[in-house]
């Protein structure tokens, strides 16, 4: 039996409106599992994007940001199966605050797959971190 269902876009209110910048929040794909396909996450807070000035209150947030679009597809970061990071001005100390967050948020499940990419800048200025990730559940 053929599967006719077409990918699901999904763009939380909580957050703010990608459309004009030319992406979704998120896509499931509905099949004898369901995938989610999160676009990256800033540490921005609310419809308004406001930025922290500082790295560890942008990866919280941007955490924070990724567990909202998560649960519009009803799935958790225990479905998370694969994340990308993008850090800006990569170093040593920004990389034992995103270790010291991850281990924070999955506490008691497994890690994902991870992708560390050190980037120069990213979309808006002030970003200074950006986790996308794909989740499936059964």
């Amino acid at each position: 039996m053929e599967n006719n269902k077409q990918p699901q876009l999904i763009n939380p209110t909580e957050l703010f409106n990608p459309g004009p910048y030319g992406f979704s929040h998120s896509i499931s794909v509905d099949s004898s599992f369901q995938m989610c396909f999160i676009s990256g996450q800033s540490g921005g807070v609310g419809e308004n994007h406001v930025l922290a000035d500082d790295f560890k209150t942008q990866v919280q947030e941007a955490l924070k940001n990724l567990k909202i679009v998560l649960q519009s597809h009803f799935m958790t970061v225990e479905n998370i199966v694969k994340i990308t990071l993008l850090i800006v001005d990569h170093n040593q100390e920004k990389l034992e605050i995103w270790t010291e967050e991850a281990k924070k948020v999955w506490k008691e499940s497994f890690l994902p797959t991870s992708t560390l990419i050190p980037v120069s800048q990213l979309a808006l200025p002030g970003m200074l971190f950006e986790i996308d990730a794909i989740a499936v559940k059964s």
